[in-house]
């Protein structure tokens, strides 16, 4: 069997990438829509199909809309992540992001903690890496 490797394509590249993930947790973090809202594309897509009830958004709007309501439900958030795929194919890139978080749970004052994954496309625009697909998934929730 070949194995294929994690990471491929311009070293700048992905080290732009890797600096959205992380710029993407910084947002999270500091409840930062505004910054949050930028790393996407128009025609975006949030795929919370682990939620049921949330479903896939599209569209960059309806993305940062459901972020934004959202929000309020994790107070005093930690959210760290971690790469554990780039690769990079022109302007068009692929890649995996493993992630902890820990917040209170409104109404009891007790720490929830989540590790999940992100696996996402990604474009670039005008010299610049986005998200356009992000597809959400649960791995360990306590």
């Amino acid at each position: 069997m070949a194995l294929t490797a994690n990471y491929s394509g311009p070293i700048e590249d992905r080290l732009a990438i890797r600096e959205l993930l992380e710029t993407y947790a910084d947002a999270v973090n500091r409840n930062d829509k505004e910054l949050w809202a930028s790393l996407w594309v128009e025609d975006s897509h949030w795929d919370l199909s682990h939620y049921p009830e949330l479903g896939v958004v599209s569209g960059k709007q309806a993305v940062v809309d459901l972020w934004a309501s959202a929000m309020p439900h994790y107070p005093k958030l930690s959210f760290i992540v971690s790469p554990g795929l780039i690769r990079v194919d022109g302007d068009t890139a692929e890649a995996r992001a493993y992630f902890s978080e820990v917040y209170e749970e409104p109404g009891t004052g007790k720490d929830k903690r989540a590790r999940a994954c992100y696996n996402d496309r990604l474009v670039k625009r005008d010299g610049k890496w986005f998200f356009q697909t992000r597809v959400f998934q649960i791995i360990h929730q306590t």
